[in-house]
């Protein structure tokens, strides 16, 4: 497995919910925008992610390439077959390797009718057609993404942590 797969797998989390972050704040910013310029009142934003499905990078060392009959620590087979150890670890189905923005798409639910007969949008009854974004949804919207881009912050914390003692013990060991 990469060095950095997992910053690469937290840092794509960060991004994807950054986004979601900043589409919440303009659903919040134009829920009372009853003009646009597709005309009709503003449909609320979502933001639709995905696995990413590149597969992973996973080499065995020459070193135990070139050891004839060793069995590696992903299998019973010798070096030779370096592409069944993508798959042992589970590589080869490509999952796993964070998450992708696929597109930001408008929700088509229905918005709400508000009687405003002096409204410069009001049809002939004085009714208003409103946006279909709903304060308390966008605000768990907002609270989800947020948790998530802390979890990803912390799983790079830890990560980095692990690579930090790692480099301690391998500065140690070569100290003897």
């Amino acid at each position: 497995m990469r060095v950095f797969s997992n910053f690469e797998i937290s840092a794509s989390g960060l991004s994807a919910e950054r986004l979601r972050l900043d589409v919440v704040a303009n659903n919040i910013a134009n829920a009372e925008t009853t003009r646009t310029a597709e005309g009709g009142p503003y449909r609320r934003q979502m933001v639709v992610f995905e696995p990413r499905r590149e597969q992973l990078q996973f080499m065995l060392p020459a070193s135990l390439q070139a050891l004839g009959g060793m069995r590696n620590p992903f299998g019973e087979s010798d070096g030779a077959d370096a592409p069944d150890a993508t798959a042992a670890l589970g590589g080869g189905s490509g999952l796993g390797q964070g998450v992708r923005v696929v597109s930001v798409i408008a929700d088509q639910g229905p918005g709400r009718l508000v009687y405003e007969p002096g409204h410069p949008d009001a049809d002939a009854k004085g009714y208003v057609a409103m946006p279909n974004v709903s304060l308390i949804n966008e605000m768990v919207d907002m609270m989800s993404a947020s948790r998530a881009y802390q979890a990803n912050i912390s799983a790079i914390e830890s990560a980095k942590s692990m690579a930090q003692q790692a480099i301690n013990i391998v500065g140690q060991s070569s100290a003897f």
